[in-house]
Formats: structure tokens, C-alpha cells, sequence
């Protein structure tokens, strides 16, 4: 890969990691204005949650991207490490939009 290939690969890597750090920053600020209007803070939390999810999404995919740059033992060490992390992020935000979902509907 040439040296502008690469460096328009690491820029769209970039734009998906700051297009999923926008989304988790704009579902909180859509929490805050939740809470201020009056809503209750279980409604805040959910869109917190969903936000979570979907930013981490965008996120994961970035890293995903990276891994087609990968050449030492120590980039892919930290990649799993990071890859697992965010994953295991996503599935307890998951599960904590599922659980808030249930406590709305009972």
C-alpha cells in the first residue's frame, strides 16, 4: 500500500472513531436535555444506553479496520485487548438497555 493509500485508510479509521465518539456524546447531551425538560432519569439512562451501544458499534468497526495493519505480535495483542474490551463494553450497555426497557413495560 502506498504511503496516500495509507494515510486516506487511517483517515476514514478516524472519521469511524470520531463518528462513534459524536454518537455516545450526542445520546448524553440528549439525556441531559431529557432530564432537564422533566423526564424521568430511567428514560435518561435508556438513551445513554442506546447511545452506548451504537457509538461502540461505530468503534468497533474502526478497530476492526485496523486490523488489516497489524505486523507485530505486540499490535495484535493490544488489538484483541482493545477489540474485547469494547465488545464486552457493548454487551453490558446492551444489557442494561434491555433491563431498563423491561422495568419500563412492567
Amino acid at each position: 500500500m502506498s504511503l496516500p493509500e495509507r494515510l486516506h485508510f487511517h483517515a476514514g479509521v478516524l472519521v469511524i472513531d470520531l463518528i462513534g465518539a459524536a454518537l455516545i456524546v450526542g445520546y448524553v447531551l440528549a439525556a441531559v436535555v431529557a432530564l432537564v425538560r422533566g423526564r424521568s432519569v430511567a428514560d435518561a439512562r435508556l438513551l445513554v444506553a442506546e447511545g452506548a451501544v451504537f457509538g461502540l458499534s461505530f468503534k468497533l468497526a474502526g478497530t476492526l479496520l485496523k486490523t488489516l495493519e497489524l505486523h507485530t505480535w505486540e499490535q495484535i495483542l493490544l488489538f484483541g485487548t482493545v477489540l474485547v474490551l469494547r465488545t464486552v463494553l457493548k454487551s453490558l450497555f446492551t444489557w442494561e438497555k434491555q433491563r431498563l426497557q423491561a422495568s419500563r413495560t412492567a
